[in-house]
């Protein structure tokens, strides 16, 4: 069946007044204005504004059991990650993980993401099986996803940041990393499902695991993310215990290349900067996050101009405290025109970045853009609210009027939010749920 959906209001493509038509799950075609292109079916979208799907590349979903936390509230990332810590080893069980899990993925759904990327890292007993059970849920909502099989093995007896209880060692790390990718890393073009290997940070990993990790990932093709340069703590950090600069310590690892992703990336020197950019190391951008824990700027023009991809995330829900990413590019537009102007930071550079970068970090080139051939994946907006009454650039008027939800959302060329609304989940019942289960972490206290 070929789909055209006509006529948008507007829409972030060139040559697609008209719109497009969809078929296979796959942009077969962009329609100039006035033009009617061979179809079936029609859908009229002539009151919305169509991106290309965001694509959200860092975020820790099991957070979302402690939003606004008491304990960790108006506290930078080291201090707040020392309260938090206890906090999510005694209670990331896991049928409250499925539900942090799959509250993130609805949300971020809503917000018009249609691929996520979740760095999990924690792992106390009995969630051996995390990824699976994330596997599970976005196969339920119809997301796509990477897989972060992030990983401890530091801890406080060795000096690290997170208790003993919620690390695993090397040998168990490495294991369970094959036996995820076998299980779960598609690299088919299209593909649902991908993988990625995802130490936590240089303070919780040892150097063992980092080298082995990109064997790990060279032998699977798959991708590698890691915190990097979100504080001068961690600067700090790497100066006493390796030596370096947190740079450094990554080409020493043999990191440094594009088959990495990076978040956050704040502190970076000139020369860091146009080192990574040699290599193609990509940078995930998380400006909420990094403005609630008062982390710092990313350096985004001066990483895309050295030849780094840029992309945007959420981050955890526990430092932004939504996983709301069409509300992040207006946080991105912000903070980057507080960091450099208000001429050379547009839009258009917020919606690259939630699009065709998360794309290129994520080592993607079947989505981000709205071009024929790649998978027929949008987010579409209506600007009936209040809040877009007298707006002139429609498209402009998503990130300055304040964009928080979609109206319609699909993936691979099937409707999977309609009316602002999943079509395969019960959002009231998933409130509840997941309501009862942060109840356990507010007790923790």
């Amino acid at each position: 069946m070929r789909l055209w959906i006509k006529n948008p209001l507007a829409i972030l493509a060139q040559g697609a007044g008209g719109g497009v038509v969809v078929e296979g799950g796959k942009i077969v075609a962009l329609v100039a204005s006035g033009e009617a292109p061979a179809h079936d079916k029609v859908f009229d979208a002539s009151r919305h504004v169509i991106l290309p799907g965001l694509i959200n590349t860092h975020h820790h979903m099991f957070q979302t059991l402690t939003r606004a936390h008491p304990a960790a509230i108006n506290k930078e990332l080291f201090p707040w990650l020392k309260a938090l810590y206890p906090i999510w080893a005694r209670n990331v069980k896991p049928d409250a993980f499925r539900m942090a899990s799959r509250l993130a993925l609805t949300e971020l759904m809503m917000s018009g993401c249609t691929t996520v990327s979740d760095h999990h890292y924690l792992y106390p007993d009995g969630l051996e099986n995390a990824m699976d059970i994330q596997a599970e849920e976005a196969e339920r909502l119809g997301i796509r996803m990477t897989l972060n099989r992030g990983s401890m093995s530091l801890s406080e007896k060795d000096g690290g940041l997170p208790p003993d209880s919620i690390v695993q060692d090397d040998d168990e790390i490495l294991a369970d990393c094959e036996r995820v990718l076998g299980k779960y890393h598609d690299t088919s073009e299209g593909s649902m499902l991908q993988v990625a290997l995802a130490p936590c940070a240089p303070f919780t990993v040892t150097k063992n695991l980092m080298v082995e990790t990109m064997k790990l990932a060279e032998q699977h093709n798959c991708t590698c993310h890691t915190h990097l340069g979100e504080t001068h703590d961690e600067n700090d950090y790497c100066l006493e215990h390796f030596g370096c600069r947190p740079v450094d310590y990554l080409e020493d690892l043999g990191w440094m290349n594009d088959r990495v992703w990076l978040a956050h990336g704040i502190h970076f020197n000139d020369d860091e900067v146009a080192r990574l950019g040699k290599h193609g190391v990509g940078v995930c951008h998380c400006p909420t996050s990094n403005m609630v824990l008062a982390s710092g700027h990313c350096r985004t023009k001066e990483l895309e101009a050295a030849g780094s991809p840029v992309g945007l995330g959420v981050d955890g829900s526990a430092s932004n405290d939504n996983s709301n990413l069409i509300e992040g590019v207006r946080h991105a537009l912000m903070i980057n025109r507080l960091t450099y102007d208000a001429a050379s930071i547009t839009h258009f550079d917020a919606f690259r970045w939630a699009t065709e970068g998360s794309a290129k970090c994520l080592n993607r080139d079947d989505i981000g853009k709205i071009a024929v051939g790649k998978q027929a994946d949008f987010a579409m907006y209506t600007l009936d609210e209040l809040r877009f009454s007298g707006a002139g650039d429609p498209l402009a008027a998503l990130v300055l009027c304040g964009a928080h939800e979609a109206d319609r959302v699909m993936i691979t060329g099937e409707w999977k939010v309609e009316d602002a609304m999943p079509v395969n989940m019960d959002v009231a019942k998933l409130r509840y749920e997941h309501g009862e289960a942060a109840k356990a972490f507010l007790e923790a206290v």
